[in-house]
């Protein structure tokens, strides 16, 4: 795959990402859901940190972590044009141009999205406004799609650590950005060999 249309790629993703992200935000106030199916809802939130609501703590944890990202990306931009110029197999690039491109996605949110927004608590909320919620590099990431398959369900007291409680499958909720990342991990772990083999 060339270096071309791995990029071509990159775009589509970011900007169905950046897409679904501003039409929630802005239209949706912060914890609202729609459900679509029994397993599918839109339910609008804001990760403050990393997967699962992972946060760094202390008062500069969050601006941390968004350098972080961003040294990240550039050193995913280097792999990605390393394994062009090495004619890497397709599994290879496409899976780092996923990967890429949901870290850049959510790289958007945490350095923009602080100042071009403002608050979406009980309201909704406006780009480009002249009261921004937050700073640069302090933006919150967009989170809406929820798949809980099982929801609720109450754990016989017998079962290992989750016995007497109620059980959801899948609680996590996630965006686009999350998908091309998860999705590319996935590629690298299923198509290992394939992956990493390089083509003559």
């Amino acid at each position: 795959m060339s270096l071309f249309k791995a990029y071509f790629l990159i775009i589509i993703i970011l900007l169905v990402d950046q897409f679904s992200k501003i039409y929630i935000k802005t239209n949706f106030i912060l914890g609202e859901e729609v459900h679509v199916f029994n397993w599918f809802q839109i339910h609008f939130i804001e990760n403050e940190g990393m997967a699962w609501g992972t946060k760094i703590p202390g008062e500069y944890g969050k601006l941390i972590l968004t350098v972080f990202r961003l040294f990240a990306v550039v050193g995913i931009g280097y792999w990605l044009w390393d394994a062009v110029e090495k004619n890497s197999s397709n599994y290879l690039i496409v899976a780092i141009a996923l990967i890429l491109a949901g870290a850049f996605g959510n790289i958007i949110d945490s350095v923009f999205y602080g100042v071009i927004f403002d608050d979406s608590h009980q309201q909704l909320a406006t780009i480009f406004s002249d009261k921004p919620y937050g700073t640069w590099l302090n933006g919150q990431v967009v989170d809406m799609f929820y798949f809980p398959f099982i929801k609720d369900y109450p754990m016989p007291e017998w079962v290992p650590y989750f016995g007497g409680r109620n059980f959801t499958f899948f609680n996590a909720i996630f965006n686009v950005a999350d998908m091309a990342i998860s999705t590319g991990v996935g590629i690298l772990i299923a198509f290992n060999k394939k992956a990493f083999h390089k083509n003559n």
